[in-house]
C-alpha cells in the first residue's frame, strides 16, 4: 500500500513536470507532424539521459548540478544548442523538402538525448525535486526504485506521444500550410528556450 501511494505521488509529480512547456515539449510536437511516433522515440532519447541520472544523482551526483559553474556550463551549450536546432528548423522549412525526407533527417532519439542533456532545469529539477522522489523510493527497496525511474519514464512517453500523435493527426487534417505553421511556432519557441538559456548562464557568470 505504501508503495503504491509514493508511486501515484511519483505520477502527479512526474506530470506537472513533463507537461511544463519546454524544448522537448517543441521538438516532440515539431517533429510529431512529420512523424506519429515522435513521441516514443523523443521519450526513449530522454530516457537514455534521465535513467543513468537518476542513479547517480542518488549516490551524490546531484550536488554537482547544484553549483554555479555547472548551471553555467550546461545553460550556454544547451542554448547554443537550441539557437542551433531553431535556425536547423526553420530551413526546413524554407527548403520545402518532402516529408519523407525530411523525416529521415529529423533523428527523434538523438533530439531527445542531445535537449535532456543540455536543459539546465531539467537537471536543476533531478538534483532537488527528484533527488526526493528517488531517495524515497532506495528507501522503500531497490524494486521500488526500479518501479519508481519506469513509473517517471512513463509519463514521460504517455504525454510525449501523445503530442506527437495530435500535432500529426492535426497537421494531417488541415493540410501541409498547417504543419508549416506548426514548426514556425515551435522553432521560435526554441529560439526564446535558447535565449532564456543562455541568458540566465550569463546572468549567474556575472553576478
Amino acid at each position: 500500500m505504501e508503495l503504491l501511494v509514493f508511486l501515484a505521488k511519483v505520477i502527479i509529480i512526474s506530470l506537472s513536470g513533463v507537461m511544463a512547456p519546454g524544448p522537448v515539449t517543441a521538438t516532440t510536437i515539431a517533429i510529431g507532424s512529420r512523424n506519429r511516433f515522435a513521441g516514443t522515440l523523443v521519450s526513449i532519447g530522454h530516457g537514455i539521459v534521465e535513467l543513468p541520472l537518476i542513479i547517480l544523482i542518488t549516490l551524490g551526483m546531484g550536488k554537482i548540478f547544484q553549483l554555479d559553474s555547472a548551471k553555467i556550463v550546461i545553460g550556454l551549450a544547451g542554448g547554443a544548442m537550441l539557437l542551433f536546432m531553431a535556425v536547423q528548423m526553420l530551413r526546413s522549412i524554407k527548403k520545402h523538402e518532402n516529408n519523407i525526407e525530411q523525416t529521415k533527417k529529423d533523428k527523434p532519439i538523438l533530439a531527445g538525448i542531445v535537449l535532456t542533456a543540455g536543459n539546465p532545469y531539467f537537471l536543476v529539477w533531478w538534483a532537488t525535486v527528484g533527488l526526493k522522489l528517488a531517495t524515497d523510493a532506495k528507501g522503500l527497496g531497490i524494486w521500488a526504485f526500479a518501479a519508481f525511474a519506469l513509473v517517471h519514464w512513463l509519463c514521460d512517453l504517455t504525454w510525449c506521444q501523445a503530442l506527437s500523435w495530435a500535432s500529426f493527426k492535426g497537421t494531417r487534417l488541415l493540410g501541409s500550410s498547417s504543419q508549416k505553421i506548426v514548426l514556425a511556432i515551435c522553432s521560435g519557441a526554441m529560439f526564446l528556450f535558447g535565449i532564456k538559456f543562455a541568458y540566465d548562464a550569463a546572468r549567474l557568470w556575472l553576478q
